[in-house]
C-alpha cells in the first residue's frame, strides 16, 4: 500500500495549486469537499483553504471519511522510509483528444456511465469525467493528434473492470460504439474495446 508520505505530498500539491489559482483544482475541491459544493470556481479559489483541508481532500479521495482516519489505516507505528524506497503512483488520469468537447461529455455520461467530474473554460476547452476509479480528462484539439486510433488500432486508455461482461451488456444497451466486442484473449483476461466520437479507444479488460 502506499506509504503515508505520499499522501501527505499529495496534499500539498493540491494546497499550493490553490494558491496559485490552478482552476481545474476548484473542481476537485468542489466535488470532495461538500462544504464546498455551491460555491464557484472563483470563490472556491478566493476561500480559505488549509494544509487540513487538503488532507481532508485527499483522504476522502482515497477512500477514507477522514486524515485521521487515512492515517490509522496507512500509517504504521514507524514510516521512515529507507534510503532506497521508490515512490508509488497514485492514480492515472489518462488525456483524451477531442474535437467537440460537448458531444465527447454527452457521450461518455449517456452511453458509457462517467460522471462530470469538471468542465474548464467557457466553451469548456479542457474537463474530465469519472466513474469509480477511473478518471479520463478531455482536451479540446483543433487539429490531428498525430494518428487516427480506427485506423492504427491503437489505445488510448485501458481500464481495469471486475465483470468485462455485465459492463459490456451495459454498453450495448445504452448503444455504445464498439471497436472490439467481447472476446476472451489467450491469457485469459475478457475484453473489449469502445470507441469514442473521435476514435479515441478505450480498451475494457477484466477476469475471465
Amino acid at each position: 500500500m502506499p506509504r503515508i508520505e505520499h499522501f501527505r505530498k499529495q496534499a500539498k500539491l493540491h494546497l499550493r495549486w490553490h494558491r496559485e489559482g490552478y482552476y481545474p483544482v476548484a473542481a476537485i475541491i468542489r466535488e470532495m469537499l461538500p462544504r464546498f459544493a455551491t460555491f464557484s470556481d472563483q470563490d472556491i479559489l478566493r476561500a480559505g483553504f488549509k494544509l487540513a483541508d487538503a488532507q481532508e481532500l485527499v483522504a476522502r479521495r482515497a477512500g477514507f471519511e477522514s486524515w485521521q482516519a487515512l492515517l490509522k489505516e496507512r500509517e504504521p507505528m514507524t514510516d521512515t522510509p529507507s534510503p532506497s524506497a521508490t515512490a508509488t503512483i497514485l492514480a492515472a488520469e489518462p488525456q483524451l483528444f477531442v474535437t467537440n468537447m460537448a458531444a465527447a461529455i454527452a457521450y461518455y455520461t449517456d452511453r458509457l456511465g462517467f460522471s462530470l467530474a469538471f468542465s474548464y473554460g467557457e466553451p469548456a476547452f479542457y474537463a474530465q469525467v469519472a466513474r469509480g476509479g477511473a478518471r479520463l480528462n478531455l482536451r479540446v484539439t483543433d487539429g490531428p493528434i498525430g494518428f487516427r486510433a480506427e485506423e492504427m488500432d491503437a489505445l488510448s486508455a485501458t481500464l481495469t473492470v471486475d465483470a468485462a461482461k455485465s459492463l459490456f451488456l451495459e454498453f450495448q444497451q445504452a448503444d455504445a460504439s464498439f471497436h472490439q466486442p467481447l472476446r476472451t484473449e489467450p491469457w485469459g483476461a475478457r475484453t473489449f474495446i469502445v470507441a469514442d466520437p473521435d476514435g479515441n479507444l478505450l480498451c475494457f479488460a477484466g477476469p475471465a
